[in-house]
This record gives structure tokens, sequence and C-alpha cells, in this order.
């Protein structure tokens, strides 16, 4: 699936991953491929990117995460 994060300044990352782990406001929550559609507001915390195996994290203020196609759009504060 596709992977965009953005704050106002800056595209983060963009990329195929495998999975996201995100922080909710009720706790975390992970997206997997063919997931869903949903709309949730994030909380200051980590995003755990899971790319070919490989772990990487990005630290965000808040934001909402929009999921829909195998597609997921992080907008960090």
């Amino acid at each position: 699936m596709k992977l965009e994060i953005l704050s106002p300044d800056e595209l983060i990352f963009e990329g195929e991953v495998d999975a996201v782990q995100l922080p909710g406001k009720t706790g975390s929550f992970g997206i997997l491929n063919n997931h869903a559609p949903i709309i949730a507001s994030l909380v200051e915390g980590q995003v755990k990117v899971t790319q070919n195996g490989t772990d990487q994290h990005f630290n965000i203020d808040g934001g909402v995460v929009e999921v829909v196609n195998n597609k997921v759009i992080v907008l960090s504060d």
C-alpha cells in the first residue's frame, strides 16, 4: 500500500509499505493492506512504518489519517 506522511512544511515520507502503526486518540492502531476506509484523529507519538521487513519511526505532534483504496495519508501537526 502507498503511504504519505505530510506536515504543513514538508513531505516527511512517501513510499510503498507493508504496515503502518499510528498513535490514535484511544490507543495505538495498525493499518495493513486492504484495510477498510477510515478517517481517524491522531495524538502526539510515533508512526511506525514497516517496509520490506525494516521498521522506521517518525514523531508527530498529532493530526489526522485517511485510508482509502490502499492509500494511507497522514496529515501531521
